[in-house]
């Protein structure tokens, strides 16, 4: 075995996971869905192909596999740099000196407020688990209906959770390159890269700090 599987196995533990996974249950809709993309992505098929919501298949069921996915596996990421990502090595969530992110909630900050990369990642995480674990928002029973506010919520959510990429990317990528993680963390982003842009849910100022990388790998 390489040095560098061995690596990610280390780096890709369940053990280093930010927040428990959420999975869904066998049976429902969105498993099946989730079981059908996730084969599409084994199958090594181009990942703009894999993005695109399969006929008759339900665009918000589509959008809400895909959002839970990212969450479970952008937490994995984020649980790779997180012992290095500490409030005095990254007192701002940031993305470079131009790119500065304040979090808010309309609960325990209802105002935009400055915390380090830790803290904004650990709210952030804690917020969307809550969402995706509400019936009301994410529902998981067979024609229970979509609240009219599912696709902006989940715009939130994916724009937040890109600012985790960029917030790794920017200020932990020698961290990935010496786990030998680099590879895995870039088809990750290309995935999400290419499902946000194919269905519009994060605006492109917000893409805006990885330009140069996405026209790198993700020739868009």
């Amino acid at each position: 075995m390489s040095k560098s599987h061995l690596n990610l196995k280390a780096v890709f533990n369940k053990e280093r996971t930010f927040r428990p996974k959420k999975r869904f249950d066998p049976g429902t809709v969105k498993f099946d869905l989730h079981k059908k993309a996730q084969a599409s992505l084994r199958s090594g098929l181009d990942l703009k192909t894999i993005v695109v919501l399969p006929e008759g298949e339900d665009l918000n069921d589509w959008i809400a596999v895909h959002v839970v996915d990212f969450f479970n596996r952008i937490n994995l990421i984020y649980g790779t740099v997180s012992d290095f990502c500490t409030n005095e090595s990254c007192p701002i969530m940031s993305g470079g000196p131009r790119y500065e992110y304040r979090w808010q909630d309309n609960g325990k900050y209802k105002k935009p407020t400055n915390l380090s990369a830790s803290e904004y990642v650990a709210e952030l995480m804690q917020w969307i688990e809550q969402l995706i674990n509400d019936e009301a928002m994410f529902p998981t029973k067979v024609g229970t209906p979509f609240p009219k506010s599912f696709q902006g919520t989940c715009k939130k959510i994916l724009t937040r959770l890109h600012r985790v990429f960029v917030h790794v990317y920017i200020h932990h990528f020698d961290r990935v390159h010496s786990m030998g993680a680099e590879a895995h963390i870039n088809a990750c982003y290309k995935h999400f890269y290419y499902f946000v842009r194919n269905f519009n849910l994060v605006d492109r100022r917000e893409l805006e700090p990885l330009k140069e990388m996405q026209m790198t790998i993700c020739h868009s």
